[in-house]
């Protein structure tokens, strides 16, 4: 029998009858056997989600306010779930115990993490599968990095015996038991962790939404829908933004060469988005997978005479942005110009000691800042096999009006990035879509 870990975000686990919908998908393929559950979500746009609730309670006990009216709100989601669905867990007891460790100054990580521990007793409950805490094989250091390899070989044990079992996402432990959670959106990460460790066939990614869509929907007009991807074109897009999954997701199901299936809670029938490691290519695949990008960056560029020759050139002009703590995005270069693209946010409040100190280090003959700058990428495995990509992406700028400043292109041909003006952000993802999908 096949293996599928599945994973509910927040919105699919958000109140009873969600709860409902997502007990229907686990039975509908009896290999649907391992389930990690987020908090639960919004029900509706003003709502809260619990994991907000949770950290509001730990702002507010830490500063010696009252969290008790906060608390029984998160208390009565729950009980509201549980009584809906008539649940036998003894939930009263263990929002006691959260409550108490609260009170007693537990940390932040403990306390977010407590929205998927408590979802997790419910759902256990409501399908009658074993419950396993997930601080018992998520494992962090005791710096609190997380370690891959120890979690894939505990939580491989945990799970051995091939009995359905629910494992709350987003938080693990370190040896001594204390909680650490993952970023936000982190139970994608655990999804991709208990994959990896049972072999699975498949990754479920359930959420609410049908998959990945071309390009951003409040940009281009229904876009449309991407039914595969390759795990290196997501990374790409994702890079720019344009993801439904944590980032830090892929990588434990990429590794073990598992494919991930983005579905939509509320629509099981639609097939979603798979995302391989590899992906044939058919003459009848769009030449491009996706378009993407950010507002937002400054570019500073560096022209010397014989820069080529001059050695560890770029070391010092990389080492400035280092030294004040700023991760550069992409490095065009010439034969006698050196480029840095980095977020303006980051720049701003060391903008001038920047400059002054790559000036200082390397001499240049000019240097220039250039602020306001969007990066867009139009990511595709279809590029390397079509002839005149290049082209047709630069003829629809010109003819959309749109000054090309940044070109860069990687050796692989998977995505071609382009830097053009803030004010024309929208405009180029408009005039790339409309060349290549429509």
């Amino acid at each position: 029998m096949g293996k599928v870990v599945t994973k509910f975000g927040g919105s699919s686990l958000a109140d009873a009858q969600q709860f409902a919908k997502v007990r229907d998908i686990l039975l509908m393929d009896s290999q649907r056997r391992y389930v990690v559950p987020s908090a639960p979500g919004r029900r509706f746009p003003e709502d809260d989600k619990v994991t907000d609730l949770l950290y509001q309670c730990h702002r507010q006990a830490s500063a010696g306010e009252d969290f008790q009216p906060t608390f029984d709100l998160i208390a009565a989601r729950y009980m509201d779930i549980a009584e809906e669905l008539g649940l036998k867990v003894d939930l009263g007891a263990a929002l006691d115990e959260v409550n108490e460790k609260i009170a007693a100054g537990a940390n932040a990580d403990y306390c977010a993490s407590r929205g998927e521990y408590l979802n997790g007793l419910l759902l256990a409950d409501y399908m009658g599968w074993r419950f396993v805490d997930a601080a018992q094989a998520v494992r962090f250091d005791d710096k609190g990095a997380f370690q891959p390899e120890l979690t894939n070989e505990l939580m491989a044990k945990c799970l051995a015996d091939g009995e359905p079992a629910v494992i709350p996402g987003f938080y693990g432990a370190k040896a001594d038991g204390s909680v650490v959670t993952f970023s936000r959106g982190g139970s994608d990460i655990t999804g991709a962790i208990v994959a990896r460790a049972v072999g699975a066939d498949v990754y479920e990614n359930w959420t609410d939404v049908s998959g990945f869509l071309m390009a951003d929907p409040r940009i281009v007009k229904n876009p449309r829908e991407i039914s595969a991807i390759t795990y290196k074109e997501l990374r790409e897009l994702s890079y720019m933004g344009a993801s439904v999954l944590h980032e830090d997701a892929m990588f434990p199901v990429h590794k073990a060469g598992i494919p991930t299936n983005i579905r939509n809670t509320n629509r099981p029938e639609h097939p979603g988005t798979i995302i391989s490691v590899n992906l044939p290519h058919n003459s009848d695949q769009p030449t491009i997978t996706g378009i993407a990008g950010h507002k937002g960056f400054t570019v500073i560029s560096v022209e010397k005479a014989m820069m080529n020759n001059e050695l560890g050139f770029g070391r010092r002009m990389l080492g400035v942005l280092e030294e004040y703590g700023i991760s550069f995005e992409h490095l065009p270069t010439g034969i006698d110009t050196m480029c840095a693209v980095v977020s303006s946010e980051s720049l701003a409040p060391c903008r001038d000691q920047v400059i002054s100190r790559i000036i200082e280090l390397t001499e240049p003959d000019t240097i220039t800042v250039h602020e306001n700058m969007s990066i867009i990428a139009t990511v595709g495995r279809g590029m390397v096999h079509n002839c005149g990509t290049a082209a047709r992406l630069f003829s629809a700028m010109s003819q959309a009006g749109i000054n090309v400043r940044m070109i860069d292109q990687g050796s692989s041909e998977l995505s071609i990035i382009v830097g053009v003006d803030d004010k024309d952000f929208e405009a180029t993802i408009q005039a790339i879509y409309g060349a290549f999908v429509l």
